[in-house]
Protein backbone atom coordinates (compact mmCIF):
# COMPACT_ATOMS: atom_id res chain seq x y z
CA UNK A 1 0.00 0.00 0.00
CA UNK A 2 1.33 3.40 -1.05
CA UNK A 3 2.40 5.23 1.99
CA UNK A 4 3.06 8.97 2.75
CA UNK A 5 6.66 9.70 3.92
CA UNK A 6 9.03 12.19 4.75
CA UNK A 7 13.12 11.47 2.95
CA UNK A 8 16.45 11.83 4.12
CA UNK A 9 14.94 15.32 6.15
CA UNK A 10 18.20 16.72 7.71
CA UNK A 11 17.59 17.94 11.20
CA UNK A 12 20.40 19.65 13.36
CA UNK A 13 21.64 18.38 16.90
CA UNK A 14 19.58 20.94 18.42
CA UNK A 15 16.45 20.01 16.42
CA UNK A 16 16.48 22.82 13.48
CA UNK A 17 16.28 21.74 9.67
CA UNK A 18 16.97 24.78 8.22
CA UNK A 19 18.77 28.15 9.01
CA UNK A 20 17.34 31.62 9.14
CA UNK A 21 16.94 34.38 6.88
CA UNK A 22 16.51 32.41 4.08
CA UNK A 23 17.36 34.12 0.51
CA UNK A 24 18.82 33.41 -2.49
CA UNK A 25 22.07 33.58 -1.33
CA UNK A 26 21.24 31.19 1.42
CA UNK A 27 18.63 29.07 0.08
CA UNK A 28 18.40 26.54 2.95
CA UNK A 29 19.01 29.69 5.75
CA UNK A 30 22.30 30.78 6.84
CA UNK A 31 24.74 28.08 8.27
CA UNK A 32 21.75 25.56 6.45
CA UNK A 33 24.44 23.85 4.38
CA UNK A 34 26.34 22.81 7.52
CA UNK A 35 23.08 20.54 8.10
CA UNK A 36 22.80 18.93 4.24
CA UNK A 37 25.90 18.11 4.75
CA UNK A 38 25.84 14.48 5.10
CA UNK A 39 23.39 14.68 1.28
CA UNK A 40 25.62 17.10 -0.17
CA UNK A 41 28.95 14.93 -0.01
CA UNK A 42 27.39 11.54 -1.84
CA UNK A 43 27.95 10.53 -5.30
CA UNK A 44 23.79 10.46 -5.45
CA UNK A 45 23.89 14.13 -4.94
CA UNK A 46 26.80 14.83 -7.30
CA UNK A 47 24.95 13.22 -10.35
CA UNK A 48 22.05 14.89 -10.12
CA UNK A 49 23.96 18.15 -10.07
CA UNK A 50 26.07 16.63 -13.46
CA UNK A 51 29.23 16.63 -11.43
CA UNK A 52 31.86 13.38 -11.13
CA UNK A 53 32.92 12.03 -7.87
CA UNK A 54 31.05 11.89 -4.33
CA UNK A 55 31.21 9.51 -1.52
CA UNK A 56 29.81 5.85 -1.36
CA UNK A 57 28.37 4.47 2.00
CA UNK A 58 25.71 4.60 4.11
CA UNK A 59 24.89 8.13 3.70
CA UNK A 60 24.83 8.09 0.05
CA UNK A 61 22.50 4.39 0.00
CA UNK A 62 19.97 6.26 2.59
CA UNK A 63 19.91 9.18 -0.28
CA UNK A 64 19.64 6.67 -3.12
CA UNK A 65 16.75 4.75 -1.34
CA UNK A 66 14.67 8.28 -0.40
CA UNK A 67 14.31 8.70 -4.35
CA UNK A 68 13.00 5.15 -4.66
CA UNK A 69 9.45 4.76 -5.31
CA UNK A 70 8.05 8.01 -4.97
CA UNK A 71 5.95 8.87 -7.56
CA UNK A 72 4.81 12.43 -6.75
CA UNK A 73 6.21 15.15 -4.45
CA UNK A 74 4.46 17.90 -2.22
CA UNK A 75 6.93 21.20 -1.34
CA UNK A 76 6.19 24.19 0.85
CA UNK A 77 6.09 27.32 -1.15
CA UNK A 78 9.67 28.08 0.73
CA UNK A 79 11.26 25.21 -0.74
CA UNK A 80 10.09 26.52 -4.10
CA UNK A 81 11.50 29.35 -3.66
CA UNK A 82 12.14 33.30 -1.88
CA UNK A 83 9.42 35.01 -3.60
CA UNK A 84 6.49 36.01 -0.90
CA UNK A 85 3.40 37.40 -1.29
CA UNK A 86 1.22 37.25 -4.73
CA UNK A 87 3.44 35.83 -7.59
CA UNK A 88 4.82 38.70 -9.44
CA UNK A 89 5.54 37.27 -12.10
CA UNK A 90 6.21 34.01 -13.71
CA UNK A 91 10.32 34.39 -13.92
CA UNK A 92 11.05 32.13 -10.98
CA UNK A 93 11.11 28.96 -11.40
CA UNK A 94 12.72 27.05 -8.71
CA UNK A 95 15.97 26.83 -7.24
CA UNK A 96 17.30 23.69 -9.30
CA UNK A 97 17.78 25.17 -13.05
CA UNK A 98 15.52 23.74 -15.67
CA UNK A 99 15.52 20.21 -14.93
CA UNK A 100 14.62 19.84 -11.19
CA UNK A 101 15.27 17.04 -9.35
CA UNK A 102 12.24 15.42 -8.66
CA UNK A 103 11.03 13.85 -11.85
CA UNK A 104 7.22 13.39 -11.12
CA UNK A 105 4.56 16.05 -10.67
CA UNK A 106 5.49 18.04 -7.56
CA UNK A 107 2.48 19.75 -5.55
CA UNK A 108 3.45 23.31 -4.09
CA UNK A 109 1.08 24.61 -1.14
CA UNK A 110 0.75 28.57 -1.28
CA UNK A 111 -1.91 30.98 -1.05
CA UNK A 112 -1.59 32.38 -4.28
CA UNK A 113 -2.40 30.96 -7.64
CA UNK A 114 -0.11 30.21 -10.50
CA UNK A 115 -0.68 27.78 -13.81
CA UNK A 116 1.17 24.87 -13.87
CA UNK A 117 4.95 24.70 -14.72
CA UNK A 118 6.75 22.19 -16.85
CA UNK A 119 10.29 21.28 -16.39
CA UNK A 120 12.86 19.33 -18.00
CA UNK A 121 12.87 15.79 -16.87
CA UNK A 122 9.82 15.09 -15.99
CA UNK A 123 8.69 17.32 -13.40
CA UNK A 124 5.93 19.45 -13.37
CA UNK A 125 4.68 21.56 -10.58
CA UNK A 126 1.53 22.50 -9.29
CA UNK A 127 0.39 25.09 -7.81
CA UNK A 128 -2.24 23.88 -4.65
CA UNK A 129 -4.32 26.79 -2.92
CA UNK A 130 -6.66 24.57 -0.65
CA UNK A 131 -4.78 23.24 1.96
CA UNK A 132 -2.68 20.37 2.64
CA UNK A 133 -5.66 17.78 1.82
CA UNK A 134 -6.35 19.07 -1.13
CA UNK A 135 -2.24 18.40 -1.94
CA UNK A 136 -2.48 15.36 -0.55
CA UNK A 137 -5.19 14.05 -2.54
CA UNK A 138 -4.25 15.51 -6.03
CA UNK A 139 -0.42 13.80 -4.95
CA UNK A 140 -1.65 10.79 -4.53
CA UNK A 141 -3.83 10.86 -7.34
CA UNK A 142 -0.68 11.42 -9.79
CA UNK A 143 1.40 8.65 -8.19
CA UNK A 144 -0.92 5.69 -8.62
CA UNK A 145 0.75 3.18 -6.52
CA UNK A 146 3.46 4.90 -5.44
CA UNK A 147 4.67 6.62 -2.24
CA UNK A 148 4.00 10.36 -1.75
CA UNK A 149 7.01 11.81 -0.47
CA UNK A 150 6.40 15.61 1.65
CA UNK A 151 9.63 17.37 0.86
CA UNK A 152 9.79 20.14 3.51
CA UNK A 153 10.25 22.64 4.62
CA UNK A 154 10.11 22.74 8.46
CA UNK A 155 6.10 24.63 8.47
CA UNK A 156 5.18 21.56 5.84
CA UNK A 157 5.99 18.97 7.61
CA UNK A 158 4.71 20.08 11.07
CA UNK A 159 0.68 20.52 9.44
CA UNK A 160 1.32 17.04 7.97
CA UNK A 161 2.61 15.03 10.95
CA UNK A 162 -0.13 17.81 13.49
CA UNK A 163 -2.73 16.00 10.51
CA UNK A 164 -1.76 12.76 11.60
CA UNK A 165 -1.26 12.34 7.14
CA UNK A 166 2.56 11.20 7.81
CA UNK A 167 3.63 7.33 7.67
CA UNK A 168 6.86 7.29 7.85
CA UNK A 169 10.04 9.90 8.47
CA UNK A 170 13.73 9.63 7.55
CA UNK A 171 15.47 12.17 9.41
CA UNK A 172 19.19 12.23 8.44
CA UNK A 173 20.32 13.89 12.22
CA UNK A 174 23.50 15.92 11.59
CA UNK A 175 25.94 16.46 14.76
CA UNK A 176 26.15 20.19 14.63
CA UNK A 177 24.54 22.88 16.83
CA UNK A 178 23.07 25.27 14.54
CA UNK A 179 21.03 27.85 17.43
CA UNK A 180 18.40 29.62 15.74
CA UNK A 181 16.34 28.98 12.49
CA UNK A 182 13.41 26.46 11.81
CA UNK A 183 12.90 24.04 14.59
CA UNK A 184 11.38 21.03 13.57
CA UNK A 185 9.99 20.17 16.61
CA UNK A 186 8.68 23.67 17.94
CA UNK A 187 5.27 22.60 19.12
CA UNK A 188 5.23 18.84 18.17
CA UNK A 189 4.54 16.05 20.49
CA UNK A 190 5.50 13.06 18.36
CA UNK A 191 4.71 10.08 20.99
CA UNK A 192 1.19 11.97 21.82
CA UNK A 193 0.75 12.19 18.20
CA UNK A 194 1.45 8.19 17.96
CA UNK A 195 5.36 7.72 16.61
CA UNK A 196 7.96 5.82 17.45
CA UNK A 197 11.55 5.61 16.67
CA UNK A 198 11.61 2.24 15.06
CA UNK A 199 15.15 1.84 13.46
CA UNK A 200 18.46 4.19 13.49
CA UNK A 201 21.49 3.58 10.91
CA UNK A 202 25.02 5.44 11.67
CA UNK A 203 26.24 6.49 8.81
CA UNK A 204 29.52 8.55 7.75
CA UNK A 205 28.32 12.26 8.44
CA UNK A 206 24.73 11.35 9.87
CA UNK A 207 22.70 9.03 12.15
CA UNK A 208 19.72 7.93 9.97
CA UNK A 209 16.34 7.72 12.34
CA UNK A 210 13.04 6.02 10.41
CA UNK A 211 10.04 7.06 12.90
CA UNK A 212 7.05 5.84 12.11
CA UNK A 213 3.05 5.31 13.55
CA UNK A 214 3.01 2.98 16.30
Amino acid sequence: MPNVRVNSFAVSLDGFAAGPHQSLEHPLGVRGLEIFDPFIQTRVWRSMNHLEGGETGVDNEMAEKSFAGVGAYILGRNMFGPVRGPWPDENWRGWWGENPPYHVPTFVLTHYPRKPLEMQGGTTFHFVTDGIEAALAAAKAAAGEKDVSVGGGVSTVQQFLRAGLIDEMHLALRPVLLGEGENLWHGIDLHALGYKVDEHINGERAVHVFIRRR
